[in-house]
């Protein structure tokens, strides 16, 4: 028959799971395990259930998580089996409430996606009735008539369900029998009925055994001492104003508040009227929590209340006289929901390192939740306006914070996300967690340099290797990609031998000269330089070196006038008539150098008779420092010296050689074949010839005068030179008139024709022989020899 009773129960089980998963869960999974399962018990095979391979578990990193956070059950990812992590307690994890759901969540992270599970825990009857005091006493009036009930306090069992207490026996029972009355919250209450009249004189007090009885299989029992005594009569019991009192406590009440006052009236008088109170049966909840005053019927609040453990309490209220009567109410007290918790945040996953040209991409999955109900338990979910993030929601509570585009390593390497959860309560609660996201770099900026441009100054005949300056560029970017590498490009002009001249430290940008530079072969030069990171693929930018090569002193002046490796060297004939001042001739020189290197000056290094001839500094105009006179030798050799500006300076010289005439012939004249070359000449140049010409011969008449006169004065040695003595004085300031100051000599040349003279230069063939001639005539005695 127990047997019997048994299976029926286990199928009322089953189906009661059924039903309620149907209900409850009909977009879940559901799964139903016992309490006190051992540990490493088979749940369910939820790959199986979720239509997925059990290889799929591992890669797509697949468990279980709790809101709670407890681990009451784990994944074997090896076979994809639920199962149990450690032993359940259905009283502890749900108490009295019937069934026992825990909720659960199967993330698989790659791909994301969640799957809600439904875990009933079912009872077993693993705990025995209880009844809050092992010994009652009664007291109950002789005169009771048979059929008049006593209210008893009832057992208590934490199981459920069929496990619960389900009937109440007496016994020895010949006077009473024990009724099972049906509460609120299935709860059963045991009441006293009285079967036959009772007699004090005969028998003044009974003693019995009350004897809970769950259904469980088997059945466990729990056993209470009943003491009746017999009292006089009192034929009234105390009755209360109301038999059901509701009231309304907000959970945050202070302790010591009164939450409500019963009343009972007893019509008796003295001490059968005489109320106490006290609660109805012991529950120890109800013990900690509320104070029940025995003479005024106060109950007062000594314990926290929480709304999340209990949101309400059903409490007994007997009122008893001092006869021994009782009566009884019920107070239902409804605790008040306030927002007392802040929301709570779960990291689910979390990438803390992102690239900076990814996409849109998921940073962190987390889920909220709040234990306030109604309002306070609604939540909204937000992070900080200047981040480039943003939140998305995902399944139930569920979010996923993303980035909103690519980010910026180099704008921003790192990112504090704080996310905010606020409920909707009043006063709003909220909590806060901040994210640390890291941005790493990719290669895209390019090196950039400091200068578009850059000048460098190098001084010629600098020693090979040298160190002329530096480019240098900078890269926005982190790591190998901002490692920056400098290299020559090849020049536009294909002629410049770029990679003789310069090179490029790669790693420094230091410009190195390779050879000694000249620069008056080569003044100036550029070429690009281009700057490469270590990326992949590299990114590179150039910039334009210009170099300057700066002169040194390192060529000396050269004379072009007079000149010392000429064919026919030159004779400048001074007139002993020439005053101080006259142009002798010019010495004409140039230096490859430049800027203050190449200015030249001159001075008279050597004479023959110092203090006669004098050289300007700045032109090189060779003149007459003072009148000739007879005692002047008539052959003088001057040596100049022609200095440049440098430091250390260089220095040249030329030497001219004059020779003092009394006048002067023309024994060479114009050739008579180069007279049509000469009239091809321009207008000016036969201007020019026609002036000459006159000016000589008036200049010859008066030489001859002036010869004429010196010839009958002095004997033959003092005389001119025989033949025709030609004009030869040029006159300069454009007058048409001789100067005395200024007197040029003009050397005709043979093969030019007669329109052609040349400034401060004798180059006539037969000029040797008219030298001779003249110093014959002059009686010069053996003087300096001419080159």
């Amino acid at each position: 028959m127990k047997s019997e009773e048994g299976r029926f129960s286990r199928l009322r089980q089953v189906l009661f799971l059924f039903i309620l998963l149907a209900q409850t869960c009909s977009e879940q999974v559901g799964y139903s395990v016992a309490e006190e399962t051992e540990r490493g018990s088979f749940v369910a095979n939820l790959a199986k259930d979720l239509g997925l391979k059990v290889s799929e578990m591992s890669w797509r990193r697949a468990r279980v998580i709790t809101n709670d956070n407890n681990k009451h059950f784990q994944l074997n990812l090896q076979s994809g089996d639920l199962q149990v992590n450690e032993k359940l307690d259905r009283e502890e994890l749900c108490g009295s409430t019937e069934p026992c759901v825990l909720q659960l969540q199967v993330l698989l992270e790659e791909p994301l996606e969640i799957h809600r599970l439904n875990v009933l825990v079912s009872d077993i009857n693993d705990n025995s009735p209880v009844f809050p005091e092992t010994e009652m006493t009664l007291k109950i009036l002789e005169n009771s008539l048979p059929g008049t009930v006593f209210p008893l306090k009832n057992a208590q069992d934490l199981d459920v369900g069929i496990n619960n207490i389900q009937n109440y026996t007496l016994y020895p029972n010949s006077h009473f029998h024990v009724l099972t009355h049906h509460g609120g919250e299935g709860r059963k209450y045991p009441e006293l009925v009285l079967d036959e009249a009772l007699d004090r004189e005969v028998q003044p007090e009974l003693r019995l055994t009350l004897l809970a009885v769950d259904g469980g299989a088997p059945p466990k029992t729990g056993t209470a001492l009943l003491l009746i005594e017999i009292l006089d009569i009192n034929d009234n019991a105390p009755e209360f104003a109301k038999p059901l009192y509701h009231v309304q406590v907000p959970e945050n009440s202070p302790l010591g508040s009164l939450i409500v006052s019963v009343s009972a009236s007893d019509l008796d008088t003295g001490i059968n009227g005489e109320i106490f109170y006290s609660f109805f049966y012991g529950d120890e909840e109800i013990a900690k929590t509320f104070a029940l005053n025995e003479r005024t019927g106060d109950i007062k609040i000594i314990g926290t209340l929480d709304f999340e453990k209990i949101a309400s309490y059903q409490v007994d209220i007997k009122a008893s006289d001092g006869a021994g009567l009782a009566g009884k109410c019920t107070v239902q007290m409804q605790v008040i929901d306030i927002n007392d918790n802040t929301p709570e945040l779960t990291v689910v996953s979390l990438k803390s390192l992102i690239p900076e040209n990814s996409p849109e991409t998921m940073v962190a999955l987390f889920s909220i939740q709040d234990r306030d109900s109604g309002e306070n338990g609604k939540m909204m979910c937000s992070i900080q306006e200047d981040v480039p993030f943003t939140l998305k929601p995902s399944v139930e509570n569920f979010y996923t914070l993303v980035t909103e585009g690519a980010l910026d390593r180099e704008s921003k390497a790192e990112y504090n996300v704080t996310i905010t959860v606020t409920d909707l309560g009043t006063p709003r609660l909220k909590t806060q967690h901040t994210i640390t996201v890291r941005v790493s770099d990719v290669n895209d900026n390019a090196p950039t340099f400091t200068q578009t441009s850059y000048t460098l100054y190098v001084r010629e005949n600098n020693s090979p290797a040298l160190h002329i300056g530096s480019v240098s560029a900078t890269d926005r970017d982190s790591g190998p990609n901002a490692q920056v590498t400098y290299s020559l490009l090849p020049p536009q002009d294909a002629r410049l031998p770029l990679a003789s001249l310069v090179s490029v430290s790669a790693d420094h940008g230091q410009l190195f000269a390779l050879r000694a530079l000249d620069h008056e072969a080569l003044q100036a030069f550029e070429f690009r330089v281009r700057a490469a990171d270590a990326g992949s693929p590299a990114l590179s930018s150039e910039a334009l070196v210009r170099v300057l090569v700066l002169d040194d002193n390192d060529n000396a002046p050269s004379v072009l006038y007079p000149r010392h490796n000429g064919s026919a060297p030159c004779t400048e004939l001074v007139p002993r008539a020439a005053e101080a001042g006259y142009l002798v001739s010019k010495v004409v020189a140039v230096d490859g150098d430049s800027g203050q290197n190449a200015w030249l000056s001159y001075q008279l290094l050597k004479a023959t008779e110092p203090g006669l001839f004098g050289v300007w500094a700045h032109n090189g105009e060779v003149r007459t420092a003072r009148l000739l006179s007879e005692r002047d030798a008539p052959r003088h050799r001057l040596v100049v010296l022609v200095r440049d500006n440098g430091e250390p300076p260089r220095s040249a010289t030329a030497t001219l050689h004059v020779l003092l005439v009394d006048g002067f012939s023309q024994p060479y004249l114009p050739l008579p074949e180069a007279a049509p070359a000469r009239a091809q000449a321009d207008s000016l140049t036969v201007s020019l010839v026609v002036a000459l010409a006159a000016v000589s011969s008036l200049f010859l008449l008066s030489v001859l005068l002036f010869v004429a006169l010196r010839l009958c004065a002095r004997p033959r040695a003092a005389s001119g030179p025989e033949g025709h003595f030609p004009g030869h004085l040029v006159d300069v300031s454009g007058t048409g008139t001789l100067s005395q100051s200024y007197q040029y000599e003009v050397c005709l040349m043979g093969d030019s024709g007669a329109s052609e003279f040349k400034f401060l230069k004798c180059d006539v063939p037969n000029r040797q022989k008219a030298i001779n001639d003249m110093e014959e005539n002059s009686n010069f005695g053996d003087g300096f020899g001419f080159n």
